[in-house]
């Protein structure tokens, strides 16, 4: 199939991926399970989620965890870049690792970018992404029912919430590719500020917080969150752990932050 000026186009079902028809610069393939959608460089938006009537990419159609409309890429000018919205409960994992929240924005570039959507319910959905290259002319792809709102695998006390998402604050605004934990200091800083927070906050005491939550997702049968899990050097892998554990179930999200309003 030769592209040139034309309307967006369906995929056939089953389109491998490295097997997508040739296209003009700028074109975006977007392929799930049940086949996929391509739209050249212009002005777009593409859909992709659970709703098979209300978007252009079906994918976790018989998961209700996954959003009806859970993610959409965008294409303001002919000139311009795609960009990829999460408008989903969960977040979309990016390669490396890299977690999209509800409201995160991020350019997708040239190239094959594949995307997924890890269940609550243990199931994980795969979005392939493909924007051919300038010098890619042959490029390589590599029900209307209510959506139910993930499953929060873990409670969280008021208190401990805060201090999560203090410490996970980076995450949860999702400005970096590559976020890190807050040191325990700005986390106490950011806690004690905080209109929620009960007492003012050491800390020690924020980190024997997140000791409590460790131990107590360990016992749940969650890897990862004990020293001798992870060897040495530990440094903030422990924290780093717990916190992708916590959004990647949704426990946590990018709402969250409204308990740190006024902090800076």
């Amino acid at each position: 199939m030769e592209y040139g000026n034309f309307p967006p186009q369906m995929l056939p079902p089953g389109s491998p991926s490295d097997r997508v028809p040739s296209a003009p610069p700028g074109t975006i393939f977007v392929l799930g399970p049940e086949g996929g959608y391509a739209v050249p460089p212009r002005r777009y938006t593409l859909l992709f989620g659970r709703d098979r009537e209300d978007v252009h990419v079906p994918v976790g159609v018989e998961d209700p965890t996954v959003s009806r409309r859970h993610g959409v890429f965008t294409r303001t000018a002919t000139d311009g870049d795609w960009w990829l919205v999460n408008t989903g409960n969960l977040p979309i994992e990016l390669p490396d690792g890299v977690l999209m929240l509800t409201g995160h924005k991020r350019l997708i570039g040239s190239g094959y970018t594949p995307l997924v959507i890890n269940s609550t319910k243990r199931r994980s959905h795969l979005v392939e992404v493909r924007v051919v290259d300038e010098d890619d002319h042959n490029p390589r792809a590599t029900s209307g029912a209510e959506t139910v709102d993930p499953e929060t695998v873990y409670e969280l006390s008021p208190q401990e919430r805060l201090v999560l998402t203090a410490l996970g604050r980076r995450y949860l605004e999702g400005h970096d590719a590559f976020p890190l934990p807050l040191p325990w200091e700005e986390t106490a800083r950011l806690v004690s500020a905080s209109p929620y927070a009960t007492k003012s906050w050491t800390h020690k005491m924020a980190a024997n917080t997140v000791e409590d939550v460790r131990e107590r997702l360990h016992r749940r049968g969650v890897r990862g969150l004990l020293r001798e899990e992870v060897g040495e050097p530990v440094g903030s892998t422990l924290s780093v752990n717990l916190i992708r554990e916590l959004l990647k179930t949704a426990t946590l999200s990018a709402q969250d932050l409204e308990l740190l309003a006024d902090t800076d």
